[in-house]
């Protein structure tokens, strides 16, 4: 495995898209100072993942984008793409070349690309595991990078040599693995105490389900009861039926005979009620003697119901018409006290209207009677006076 190519756009000094060709052996990059040399290699650690901008000598990573110059605009995005050849299958995919691209914007957003295909960080680190190359891998030695490796502490070397020993992906699953071992062993507490919680109401559980059990049970047995009952009533609602009907002919027949009596005089309303009670236990009976059989209480309390309410309106209408004959009668006996009074002033009456007749009548012939003798006296006057005249 070798690199083969660097591509470079919009990164720091690189305005211009620039792409650096390497074959077999070493390749020097030579140039003034200023000219962008070590920005190859920021470049090259960069597109590795590297997160800090002091590393890449900026105060932020918009700072990696070109800012622009007097004759240049500013770009909008930084993009490096390395390319290795994998011919030798060194890195653990299927390519014999291995694109691995970065791309950031103003904006803030940035991506990582494997051959193209946007993948993670995660993924790049451990496509370099154990190779050397890498962001913290010894082959990308910076300026001041040997002073800080044989000054720097214990720990930081022993990082330089695991990474070229090549324990360093092992040691990462390790570490990865511990920390799940501790998530597990956290979950398991936790699942301790919840079957410790649990346990405790296995007991009260157990006897709320024989009761929920025995709530089934006897729910069941009034569901079966509840159906036999209905059914038993559906056969007997027929025969009650049937009672009422003919309990009702009783009851209409009893309010005709009362309309008879409540006709005749002096019939009073404790008469009518005795006759509708015996009426009644006449019919309770005749019924028991011709059926035998016992109305459920529904049906007994809808028949005395019935049986009340009709004893209700027959005793209200017997005092509607006890009372309207009680009137009646005393209308009738005042008016016979008053009679003899009333048909002596009557016949009082005719005489005076007879004697009235008569007296007109007479005149009446006496004027008739009368008239020619004043005609001819009047006529005898006339010529009396006429003879006057003349002489």
């Amino acid at each position: 495995m070798y690199l083969k190519s660097i591509e470079v756009h919009g990164f720091k000094s690189f305005a211009n898209k620039i792409v650096f060709e390497f074959g077999n052996g070493i390749t020097g990059i030579v140039g003034p100072n200023g000219s962008g040399k070590s920005n190859v290699a920021d470049a090259v650690r960069w597109v590795l993942g590297e997160q800090s901008a002091k590393q890449l000598r900026g105060n932020s990573m918009q700072d990696v984008i070109f800012s622009g110059t007097e004759q240049r605009k500013p770009q909008g995005f930084a993009y490096v793409a390395i390319t290795f050849d994998n011919a030798d299958h060194a890195l653990a995919i299927d390519y014999e070349e291995v694109t691995v691209a970065r791309r950031v914007y103003r904006s803030g957003e940035s991506e990582y690309l494997l051959n193209g295909s946007v993948c993670r960080l995660k993924d790049v680190q451990e496509l370099f595991f154990d190779t050397g190359i890498g962001k913290e891998g010894y082959s990308i030695i910076g300026q001041g990078q040997i002073d800080r490796i044989v000054s720097g502490r214990d720990e930081e070397r022993r990082e330089l040599l695991d990474e070229a020993a090549g324990i360093v992906k092992y040691k990462k699953r390790k570490t990865i693995a511990e920390k799940n071992l501790e998530q597990e062993a956290a979950n398991l507490a936790r699942v301790e105490d919840i079957l410790a919680e649990l346990e405790k109401q296995v007991g009260p559980l157990e006897k709320q389900s024989e009761k929920a059990r025995e709530y089934l049970k006897y729910k069941e047995e009034l569901k079966r009861a509840e159906v036999n009952q209905f059914l038993l009533m559906q056969e007997a609602g027929g025969e009650s039926k049937k009672e009422l009907v003919k309990a009702k002919g009783i009851v209409s027949g009893d309010l005709e005979e009362t309309k008879k009596i409540t006709r005749i005089p002096g019939a009073s309303t404790r008469s009518l009620r005795g006759n509708s009670r015996r009426r009644l236990a006449r019919w309770r009976r005749r019924r028991r003697k011709e059926t035998g059989l016992i109305l459920p209480a529904s049906a007994r309390r809808g028949i005395s119901a019935c049986f009340a309410g009709r004893l209700r309106a027959l005793n209200k209408t017997a005092n509607i018409l006890s009372r309207a004959w009680q009137r009646r009668t005393a209308t009738l006996q005042k008016n016979k006290r008053n009679f003899p009074a009333i048909l002596r002033k009557k016949r009082g009456l005719m005489k005076n209207l007879q004697r009235f007749l008569t007296g007109r009548n007479r005149s009446r012939l006496l004027s008739e009677r009368s008239a020619p003798r004043l005609q001819a006296g009047r006529r005898r006057s006339r010529r009396g006076t006429m003879k006057l005249s003349v002489s």
